[in-house]
């Protein structure tokens, strides 16, 4: 699955993405991947690819550093700034957007993919803003 995660700086990107690793059981240390690019982390059933590409100046740099393969069915792959590599990239199949709000932060979520679609409904979110 490619999830991209989209924000300001600050917004919480790397913060979610350490959120999921513990929520996958991962309890080492989670480290930004912003001079690395890429951090990975293997899990029981999957590894996790965390990718920032807030550094890169060149699209191509997604592929002479080798990244492409790394996105396949045993793997997760996370990506700050996808807009970094567009058009090189695999599809998402989901988009995370993270905003600041006051003290906290909004994440808008949406599918791009059956699969992604899929994963969402596992979730069984709630639209706040139709509660109200």
């Amino acid at each position: 699955m490619v999830v991209y995660l989209k924000g300001n700086l600050g917004a919480g990107k790397t913060t979610l993405v350490r959120g999921i690793l513990r929520a996958l059981g991962y309890a080492g240390r989670v480290k930004s991947p912003t001079y690395t690019l890429l951090e990975s982390y293997v899990l029981s059933k999957l590894t996790l690819q965390h990718y920032d590409l807030y550094r890169m100046i060149d699209p191509r740099e997604w592929l002479d550093a080798g990244f492409r393969d790394d996105c396949n069915a045993a793997t997760l792959c996370l990506v700050e700034w996808p807009e970094k590599a567009e058009g090189l990239l695999p599809k998402p199949d989901l988009v995370i957007r993270l905003d600041m709000a006051g003290e906290g932060r909004t994440a808008r979520i949406e599918a791009l993919s059956a699969r992604g679609r899929k994963e969402m409904q596992s979730w069984q979110l709630v639209d706040r803003q139709q509660e109200n």
